[in-house]
């Protein structure tokens, strides 16, 4: 395991610094050293870390929804609040309704199975979209009307909303029925992993205040640990309650970081999000790499240009459903298609919930897998690339 991470972090740090310089998002860099050493091509990397890839993914993305949670500011979000909640499933539905229309002309499979890949594919990627929206939030480029706000907030949602329709749409695959209660796990996702997250963050924040009350500093790197421990707990807890309650736990987090940042002095909070800055340089690496590595390349020579045209069809409908969610706000047209950009890029669900199709025996799972991976080699790059080279010309810099 340990020559595996020295590999993932000394070749993504230099995939990502050649992509750097020649004006590319580190991300595609990390993305295709990821793709290499997996087990699909050089099988370099120890079957021990591919193992708890999934988990050391989860790790990654917890310490960047902390960041993006001690940055965001709940005042501003207010402001824009029907977008952002709109955000989180209208662009998402917009895209699977692209799938179930088109995928039965175009690949061949029932409609049934189109909703399976659809909601597979219909899941913005929180990994690529969060780190930038952190990014814009600091150097304050369209912090005026909350926009990086607005699409932090409805990109962590949105996953939510997606994965239980997955859930939904495979038992119906599979023989079954759908509940309504299973769209009604949805809101009640939503709202408690809010509410929970908030009790925590102000439980964490009334213990750092007693602790300096009584003389008792508790150092900026314990603090960062204290806060990773709950946050771990909180997505564990998603874990347990399963099939009895629904919850985000990543949700939570974001929450609980929200509070945190609320309740305690402005020093603590920066010095809690400079530290989870830094994190964050060997989170991102072991992130992108693994998801990379999850990416079995050999399915996207069996897709063909059938399936690259359902992809981008597809974008057109997701692209429609932002527009409409954006409708009636004081945004410009630039500051829209920066939205529409931002909502591209498809990478963490896709990879980890492709393959669960074809190892449930669907009939679909080798064309969904194919789908996903050609999705998430199009447009992970394309959103990311997109966002960098957008921004200073599409939004406003409050300086």
């Amino acid at each position: 395991m340990l020559t595996s991470l020295a590999l993932v972090f000394l070749a993504g740090l230099a995939a990502a610094a050649v992509c750097s310089a020649i004006k590319l998002p580190r991300i595609i860099g990390m993305l295709l050293v990821g793709i290499v050493l997996g087990p699909h091509i050089l099988n370099v990397l120890d079957d021990s870390i591919l193992s708890i890839s999934s988990e050391l993914r989860q790790m990654a993305l917890i310490i960047i929804l902390l960041k993006a949670g001690l940055s965001l500011n709940l005042s501003d979000l207010r402001q824009v609040g029907r977008p952002a909640v709109l955000l989180s499933c209208l662009p998402a539905t917009c895209e699977l309704a692209g799938y179930i229309l088109l995928a039965p002309y175009l690949l061949g499979v029932n409609r049934i199975e189109a909703a399976v890949m659809g909601a597979v594919l219909a899941a913005v990627s929180p990994a690529v979209v969060v780190p930038r929206m952190v990014f814009l939030m600091e150097n304050r480029w369209g912090t005026d009307k909350s926009i990086p706000q607005m699409l932090l907030a409805g990109a962590s949602c949105d996953d939510i909303y997606v994965i239980v329709l997955f859930t939904t749409f495979t038992g119906i695959a599979q023989g079954g029925n759908a509940r309504a209660a299973d769209f009604l796990n949805i809101p009640v996702s939503v709202l408690l992993g809010i509410a929970v997250g908030a009790a925590a963050g102000y439980a964490l924040s009334r213990f750092f205040e007693a602790a300096f009350a009584r003389n008792h500093m508790v150092r900026g790197s314990v603090k960062v640990i204290i806060v990773l421990s709950v946050s771990f707990l909180l997505v564990a807890l998603e874990t347990v309650l399963k099939g009895k309650i629904a919850l985000s736990g990543l949700l939570a987090v974001t929450s609980m970081a929200c509070m945190l940042a609320r309740k305690t002095t402005g020093e603590v909070r920066a010095r809690l999000s400079e530290k989870f800055g830094k994190l964050w340089i060997a989170a991102e690496l072991i992130l992108f790499v693994l998801v990379g590595a999850a990416v079995d390349i050999r399915y996207v020579s069996e897709t063909g240009l059938a399936a690259v045209l359902m992809v981008f069809a597809a974008l057109i409908f997701r692209a429609a459903g932002v527009v409409l969610c954006l409708a009636g706000t004081k945004l410009s047209r630039r500051e829209r298609l920066f939205c529409v950009i931002a909502y591209l890029p498809k990478a963490t669900v896709q990879a980890a919930i492709g393959s669960v199709p074809l190892a449930m025996g669907l009939p679909c799972g080798k064309i969904v897998l194919s789908v996903a991976v050609l999705a998430i080699l199009i447009t992970a790059p394309l959103g990311a690339l997109g966002m960098d080279a957008a921004y200073r010309k599409l939004l406003k810099y409050e300086g």
